[in-house]
């Protein structure tokens, strides 16, 4: 559903991402971890077009999209919630989620979205910046599926949330892959969360992938040693 081929990102002259390469099969969540300053936003703001690619290939269910801009990559199902949510603070969570509709031509939140997060129909007319930070953390997922995505690009979605939330999110998501078929990328540093998703694991390090595995045969301590500081 997503390939990437080769995939290498400069900032200037500095180049950040090395050649990289993965798949994600429909239907499988895939977690790429590692530390702060290892690459991890960078490859997902590459992927979606905020930031050009030096060289590779980005393929959504076979279409090349490397030289697209991001409102066409959306278009062709990619998605993407940046790391710190980026909602929209003073429109209401369903102006927010409306906001995702525009590749559509749908003009109403599906109901689908709301049977997902229950939370945000309750506080539809509510402004977005008053919601709780896993709340946040929800209006900008289900802004993301208000496009129709294919693939699910979510960068962090643990960053600043507690515990209890990280458990039901965790659910939701693979709720979505189940229920969906859709492909999911998540990039993470919290190995739990991970293990509690992910069907493929790939650690980044200095903007290449240093270890990867399915997540049956995953080597817990291995993964947790390139975590850590």
């Amino acid at each position: 559903m997503l390939s990437v081929d080769n995939l290498s990102v400069a900032y200037g002259q500095s180049e950040v991402i090395h050649s990289v390469s993965f798949d994600v099969r429909p239907g499988e969540i895939v977690a790429i971890m590692g530390r702060n300053g290892m690459g991890k936003t960078t490859l997902m703001k590459s992927l979606i077009g905020m930031l050009p690619s030096q060289s590779g290939g980005i393929r959504i269910d076979g279409a090349a999209i490397e030289a697209s801009e991001p409102y066409e990559r959306v278009a062709k199902g990619l998605a993407f919630v940046p790391q710190g949510r980026m909602i929209f603070s003073t429109m209401t969570v369903k102006e927010n989620i409306e906001t995702g509709l525009t590749v559509t031509g749908e003009s109403a939140v599906p109901g689908d979205i709301y049977e997902l997060f229950p939370v945000l129909l309750e506080m539809r007319n509510r402004r977005g910046g008053n919601l709780s930070g896993g709340q946040q953390q929800q209006l900008a997922i289900a802004r993301a599926l208000a496009s129709r995505p294919k693939v699910l690009l979510l960068d962090e979605p643990t960053e600043g949330i507690q515990p209890s939330i990280i458990k039901e999110m965790a659910r939701t998501l693979r709720r979505i892959r189940d229920e969906r078929g859709l492909s999911i990328v998540v990039s993470e540093q919290v190995l739990s969360f991970a293990l509690d998703i992910a069907d493929h694991v790939l650690v980044i390090e200095n903007g290449e992938f240093v270890h990867e595995s399915r997540r049956e045969g995953i080597d817990e301590k291995k993964v947790a040693a390139f975590l850590s500081v």
